[in-house]
């Protein structure tokens, strides 16, 4: 029997996406980014040699596709040596957002079927009688913030009047959540995430698709979010490839955000942690796992870390850190097993902003043989992976194997 292993580099798109021009940066529609494609320019050029220097050295990614998925994609020569060791393409996405559920949702073939509600990027964001919930829920007589931001920015802001308050910390963004932000310490880690379990369901009836609850911890002008991290996702409106592989007797092992995303659903073991953590579960995994099990990985580090920063010089880092690790995992595959890697959508460190762009996504596919498969859809993703551990469920997409 087989095994898949599903592994999601969160935001990292190759560009392309044909209704890029419905989305925007502020007033800049996502037109033109590119999110791997430009970095790889940028380290060509010189400009990204910060920690790091010379041209983009991904060759493991690039041996399974990379450089044609971004050539297919968007037409954009990033430079990089052709496939050689795995099947390659791009995929497009049809849900009507650019954020973590939408694409992680059709990748597992569920598109998502509802428009997301997002708040208004006026000052306030949030309409008062939403934040009496959560005044409510936090027995606090006010909150803080109140106003589309970035999540390391305002803690800077509001964390020393946080902790002389008591109030909660709450912002959003141009993707459809709510966020708070609290500190582990003086507020409570506990607190903190009965706070977003309480008030998740009111938000989710609004589709505010995440409550994600920020901790943090230090003193002002010091202050660090934890890993303690935790999203309280509108449960996927139908049976998921988790949901599918589970029903059919399989373990599905969850790693990194992928549990939050789903709601748990589908899920036999969970496993979080940072991105370096995760590789070393995957590795583990890819060790034990049983004969037809899944695995399904998020990185969030690109996203969160380097993407939303416009960290140019970070991103590439991490990605050749990635490149190297997964050059050491893959000799490691059983016969029959297949990995494959994708992305949910863009975050261009190139582009005006700090929100995720709208790009279509890699394709690269290790064990299934070599060459192009071309222009996919998303669900086509998990309607394959579902096609290569014989499951009947295929979703709303065709398998490309």
């Amino acid at each position: 029997m087989t095994r898949a292993f599903l592994v999601v580099m969160d935001s990292c798109g190759i560009g392309g996406a044909p209704d890029a021009d419905r989305f925007f940066n502020g007033a800049t529609p996502d037109t033109g980014a590119n999110t791997l494609g430009h970095i790889a320019l940028a380290c060509a050029a010189g400009r990204a040699d910060h920690g790091r220097a010379g041209p983009f050295h991904v060759p493991t990614l690039a041996a399974l596709g990379l450089g044609d998925a971004i050539r297919l994609a968007s037409g954009l020569d990033a430079g990089l040596p052709p496939a050689t060791a795995g099947l390659w393409g791009a995929a497009t996405e049809t849900s009507p957002g650019k954020d973590t559920p939408s694409g992680h949702w059709e990748i597992a073939g569920v598109p998502v079927p509802w428009d997301w509600h997002h708040f208004a990027d006026t000052d306030p964001a949030i309409p008062d009688a939403l934040l009496a919930l959560i005044r409510d829920a936090a027995n606090t007589t006010g909150t803080l913030c109140n106003a589309h931001a970035s999540g390391t920015q305002v803690i800077a802001d509001h964390g020393e009047a946080h902790m002389r308050t008591g109030w909660p910390i709450v912002y959003t963004s141009a993707d459809s959540v709510l966020q708070i932000a609290a500190h582990e310490e003086t507020f409570g880690l506990n607190r903190l995430l009965d706070l977003c379990a309480t008030i998740a369901p009111a938000f989710h009836a609004r589709r505010v698709g995440r409550v994600i609850a920020r901790p943090f911890t230090g003193e002002p002008g010091a202050f660090t979010r934890t890993a303690n991290r935790h999203d309280y996702a509108i449960a996927p409106p139908a049976p998921t490839l988790l949901d599918w592989a589970h029903a059919a007797g399989r373990s599905t092992f969850a790693l990194g955000k992928i549990g939050d995303i789903f709601s748990m659903r589908g899920i036999s073991d969970h496993r979080k942690g940072s991105d370096a953590a995760l590789m070393t579960h995957l590795g583990d995994l890819i060790d034990t796992a049983p004969d037809g099990a899944l695995t399904f990985a998020n990185l969030v580090e690109f996203d969160s870390n380097f993407g939303h920063r416009r960290d140019l010089a970070g991103y590439a880092r991490a990605l050749e850190w990635f490149d190297a690790e997964l050059a050491r995992l893959l000799p490691r595959l059983r016969p029959g097993d297949m990995m494959l890697i994708t992305a949910d959508h863009g975050n261009d460190p190139t582009w005006t902003g700090t929100d995720h762009t709208r790009e279509r996504a890699p394709v690269l596919i290790a064990g299934r043989g070599t060459g192009e498969i071309g222009q996919v859809a998303f669900a086509d993703i998990g309607a394959s992976v579902a096609h290569h551990l014989g499951l009947t469920e295929r979703g709303a997409g065709e398998s490309f194997l």
